[in-house]
């Protein structure tokens, strides 16, 4: 067994790519918060894959955490210098594992605050990104303003504070760079949100005209916020990987990260300071990213969530063994053409319908062991962020949205705490309370769970949305998920 280090290159199996290029050259130009296995399979992936190809040595990248959790990636990243296994699943069984190199420094904020503002106002830092889910932006999702009274936020609003959040630390780098007369990097947002880069434009800019009117003048004027979409399915690692992984390639590793072998990247190219090479990677570098992220945002993201409570419900726990159930499988299909395509523009380059069963068979892949309770965490930040958007467009054009109002009603009664066996539930959401409060007020309101705005905005009061919810709901109670997709189906799904 050989620990995962830059010494121990040399000793690994054949059977694992190593950096093919010196380690030693590398020289940080991007700062990333958030680095979780997402980032790891993507964006740190397709840099090393640069940096293989004897590109970019510059572009390294500096990863920084802010919570309380990221300790452990601190710890794990400084034992093995910065290195991680990554291993592509296909659905054929094969594997492709590989040592990422990208990643040459981590700090934990906390530990020394100082030194993540000394790092981000380096002239050579001309890029941060981030991957800091939904809710790391800090925003109300049915109206769009930055929710400045969040403690954390507030804390860093004050006079002299020393930073703690994403918004604190980018805003105070960006003051010492214009200080200093350095150009200010670009902030580009790798998170599952539409218009990610508008989104984030709004945020920051809003925090730093809070916290100085002036310098969030100047961010609004000179700052690159470019919009991205982004795919890899990337399952939370587990200690089941780390023994395969052990075991398999004889590599011990603290953090691995296993994906599926499907990876895509698509990229508005607003990079005034410079950015890597990464269309040589097979990043589509294009001048508007919109169509491509509604086409991910509400065919893939909305139907993970379209077997995440339906399929827990049920007694399913990895997501493909939703999908390899046929009503299932022509539950997502049903919703994806009939209630989410509607919505769309036309994406250039895709076959859309070559694309929604090319999701099928991505969610099927059971060697990625993709969990429902994954794709059900954190569903007050992805329901009103995903699914909302579409329930709307449609109620506006007169057409469908009865399975979305069936996912909605299965996230209610999801929230609820307990499946249809009588198994508990752990609900993972920052909401937690609110919505399982809500969920348990349904007894005597059914449209409980719905009149909250921060969430749903008016649609408890559209009867239009609330007639198909009511009639999923009651059918949950009564028969269960399948109950429900089968009545859907005999209904020719509309």
């Amino acid at each position: 067994m050989t620990r995962l280090n830059a010494g121990s290159l040399s000793s690994l199996k054949d059977t694992v790519s190593v950096p093919g290029y010196d380690l030693g050259r590398r020289r940080i130009g991007i700062v990333h918060f958030g680095v979780g296995g997402f980032h790891r399979a993507h964006q740190a992936m397709y840099l090393d894959a640069l940096m293989n190809a004897g590109q970019d040595l510059d572009w390294a990248i500096c990863g920084v955490g802010l919570m309380p959790h990221d300790q452990r990636m601190r710890d794990a990243l400084a034992e093995q210098d910065g290195l991680y296994t990554l291993v592509e699943k296909a659905p054929d069984g094969s594997r492709d594992a590989r040592v990422i190199g990208s990643i040459a420094r981590y700090l934990y904020a906390p530990d020394d605050p100082e030194a993540v503002l000394a790092q981000l106002v380096d002239p050579e830092v001309r890029i941060v990104s981030l991957t800091v889910t939904e809710g790391g932006y800090n925003y109300n999702p049915s109206t769009g303003e930055f929710n400045a009274a969040t403690p954390a936020v507030a804390a860093d609003l004050a006079d002299g504070a020393v930073p703690t959040t994403t918004f604190g630390f980018v805003t105070e780098a960006l003051r010492r760079r214009r200080e200093a007369g350095i150009a200010p990097f670009t902030i580009m947002s790798c998170d599952n949100i539409q218009g990610n880069g508008h989104l984030a434009a709004r945020v920051f800019a809003a925090f730093a005209t809070l916290k100085d009117p002036e310098l969030g003048a100047w961010m609004i004027e000179n700052v690159p916020f470019p919009n991205c979409m982004v795919d890899r399915i990337t399952p939370v690692t587990t200690d089941a990987d780390r023994a395969a992984i052990a075991e398999e390639y004889g590599v011990e590793d603290e953090w691995p990260v296993v994906c599926e072998d499907f990876v895509q990247w698509v990229l508005e190219d607003k990079f005034p300071t410079g950015r890597p090479d990464w269309g040589s990677v097979g990043v589509q570098l294009v001048d508007d990213v919109e169509p491509y992220e509604l086409m991910k945002l509400r065919l893939l993201n909305c139907s993970h969530q379209g077997i995440a409570y339906l399929g827990q419900l049920a007694g399913y726990r990895f997501a493909h063994e939703a999908c390899q159930d046929q009503l299932f499988i022509d539950f997502l299909l049903a919703y994806m053409e009939n209630e989410a395509t509607p919505t769309l523009k036309p994406v250039p380059g895709i076959d859309l319908d070559a694309y929604r069963h090319q999701l099928i068979e991505r969610f099927a892949n059971e060697q990625v062991q993709d969990t429902l309770a994954r794709l059900a965490a954190e569903s007050s930040d992805r329901i009103p962020t995903w699914l909302v958007p579409v329930i709307r467009a449609n109620l506006s054009d007169g057409g469908s949205v009865r399975l979305s109002a069936a996912i909605v009603a299965s996230w209610a009664r999801y929230a609820r705490g307990v499946d249809e066996s009588g198994r508990p539930i752990e609900v993972v959401d920052r909401l937690r309370d609110r919505v399982m409060a809500a969920a348990a007020a349904q007894d005597e309101d059914p449209l409980a769970f719905l009149r909250d705005p921060e969430l749903f905005g008016d649609l408890a009061d559209r009867e239009d949305f609330t007639r198909p919810y009511l009639e999923a709901l009651a059918s949950l109670d009564d028969g269960g998920a399948l109950a429900l997709l089968r009545t859907l189906r005999e209904d020719g799904w509309k």
